[in-house]
C-alpha cells in the first residue's frame, strides 16, 4: 500500500488551496493547469449494455453506506452494467463489517469493489477518486457520496439517457432530498446489529431541481476519466490530511473540464441530508458548531 506522507507545514497548505479556490471560480484559466482534456472528437460514443463505475467514500457513515448497498439490492439494474466502488479504511470497524456482509450477496450485473486506503488518504476525497478515474474500465465514471440512493429505474434510465454521448461531464437534473435531519431521526438509526438490506421511506423526501454537476452527481465519460484522472493536475487534491477535508476538489473538478455539466433526466436519486457529520474528527464544540451552521444553512435555503 502507498505510504502517504502528510505535508509538515499547513500554513503553506492552506494558502494554496485558497489560491485553488479563487482559480477555481473562473479567475485563471483552467487549461493552465489541465492541458489533456480530450477533445470531443476523441471520446468513443459507446451504446448498448454500459459498464459505469460508481465511486464513494466511507468513514464513520455506515449507517448511510447501508442505504445506499440496499438500493443496489432492491432496485437491481437490467439494462446497465454497475461497478459499486467504495473507499474505507478498516479502523471504521462498522463500514467493514458492513462490506463484509453485503460482499456475501450476489445481484446480477453489480460487482462489488471494496479498496481500503489508509485514513490519512481516505480523508481527503480527491486521492480515492483519482485512483478509481485512472484505473477505470467502465465506459462511465459516477463520482458520488455514500449518502445517496439509486432508487427504482435509477440506472436503467441512466444506461438510456447516455447512449451515444461524449459529454466530459454529466449529472441529474433532479434529485430528491430530506429536509437536515438531526441525528437522532430514526432514519440515521438503523439497526446494524442486524445487517440486511433496508431501504427510506420516499415520503421524507422532496424533489429538488439541480444547476451543475455538484459532488456527489458527477458522472464522467470513461475516457475523460482515465485521461486526466480526478484533480490528478492539481497535487494540492493529491496530499494526504490528519482530518476529513472540506470537498473543495468538486469545483476544482469541474473547473478542469471546462464545464458544470449537462443535465439528465434520470429518475430515482435519493440524497439523506444530516446534520451531524461523522466523518469529522475534530472536538465536540467544533463538530456541534459546523451542525449548528449547517441547519442555519438550510433554514436559509429553504
Amino acid at each position: 500500500m502507498t505510504d502517504y506522507q502528510v505535508p509538515d507545514s499547513r500554513w503553506h497548505d492552506g494558502l494554496q488551496g485558497r489560491f485553488l479556490r479563487l482559480a477555481a471560480s473562473g479567475y485563471i484559466p483552467a487549461k493552465w493547469f489541465e492541458s489533456d482534456l480530450p477533445a470531443l472528437e476523441s471520446r468513443e460514443a459507446r451504446s448498448g449494455e454500459l459498464h459505469l463505475e460508481i465511486v464513494s467514500h466511507c468513514w464513520n457513515y455506515a449507517n448511510m453506506l447501508l442505504y445506499q448497498l440496499s438500493s443496489l439490492v432492491l432496485f437491481p439494474p437490467e439494462k446497465i452494467r454497475i461497478t459499486m466502488t467504495v473507499f474505507y479504511n478498516e479502523a471504521d470497524a462498522e463500514t467493514s463489517a458492513l462490506l463484509a456482509r453485503f460482499a456475501d450477496i450476489h445481484i446480477p450485473g453489480v460487482t462489488w469493489n471494496w479498496r481500503q486506503l489508509p485514513t490519512q488518504a481516505l480523508f481527503r476525497r480527491a486521492i480515492g477518486r483519482n485512483l478509481a478515474a485512472k484505473e477505470t474500465r467502465a465506459d462511465w465514471v459516477w463520482f458520488t457520496d455514500c449518502d445517496v440512493l439509486f432508487r427504482e429505474n435509477c440506472l436503467d434510465a441512466l444506461n438510456d439517457v447516455l447512449q451515444g454521448r461524449k459529454d466530459a461531464l454529466v449529472y441529474p437534473r433532479q434529485e430528491n432530498c430530506t429536509g437536515l435531519l438531526p441525528a437522532e431521526h430514526d432514519l440515521l438509526q438503523p439497526d446494524m446489529s442486524d445487517i440486511e438490506p433496508k431501504d427510506i421511506d420516499p415520503a421524507l423526501f422532496r424533489c429538488f431541481d439541480k444547476s451543475r454537476a455538484t459532488g456527489p452527481l458527477q458522472i464522467t465519460h470513461g475516457d475523460v476519466a482515465r485521461t486526466v484522472g480526478y484533480c490528478e493536475a492539481l497535487s494540492y487534491y493529491q496530499r494526504p490530511s490528519h482530518t476529513w477535508c472540506k470537498a473543495y476538489e468538486d469545483r476544482a473538478f469541474r473547473w478542469l473540464l471546462q464545464t458544470q455539466g449537462e443535465p439528465l433526466a434520470v429518475p430515482g436519486v435519493y440524497r439523506i441530508r444530516h446534520a451531524a457529520k461523522g466523518r469529522y474528527t475534530g472536538s465536540r464544540l467544533s463538530n456541534g458548531l459546523r451542525g449548528t451552521l449547517r441547519q442555519l444553512v438550510a433554514r436559509i435555503k429553504g
